[in-house]
């Protein structure tokens, strides 16, 4: 097997997908995600995703490493904690995190994500 070192900047169409509707709380936000690379226990992933404008409700289960390369976002929890972020920032959304994301203007990340296997 060969390992081979994996670009995210390079061309990437994505998939269409999106928060399910039952989760947008404003506008129409439609995403694009293209997922990288998977490491072999499933657990790590990382890509790039876009969205248009919109808010919508969100429940993290896993971590994810955030690291915008264009727009503006913010990220609001269910206790009312605000951020904002724009291009070249990056950030943590830990697992367990609730609230809501809002796209100001079309943005796009890349992305890198953690989720432990559930213990039985």
């Amino acid at each position: 097997m060969t390992v081979s070192i994996v670009r995210l900047d390079g061309p990437a169409a994505g998939e269409a997908c999106g928060p399910a509707p039952e989760r947008i709380v404003e506008g129409e936000p439609a995403h694009r995600a293209w997922n990288a690379f998977t490491d072999a226990s499933g657990q790590f992933c990382c890509g790039r995703w876009s969205s248009s404008p919109g808010r919508w409700r969100v429940r993290y289960t896993e971590s994810e490493l955030c690291v915008l390369t264009a727009g503006r976002v913010t990220i609001e929890s269910a206790a009312g904690e605000r951020q904002s972020f724009a291009a070249g920032d990056a950030f943590v959304v830990p697992a367990g995190f609730e609230g809501t994301w809002t796209v100001h203007e079309e943005c796009t990340k890349f992305y890198a994500i953690f989720e432990p296997h559930a213990v039985m």
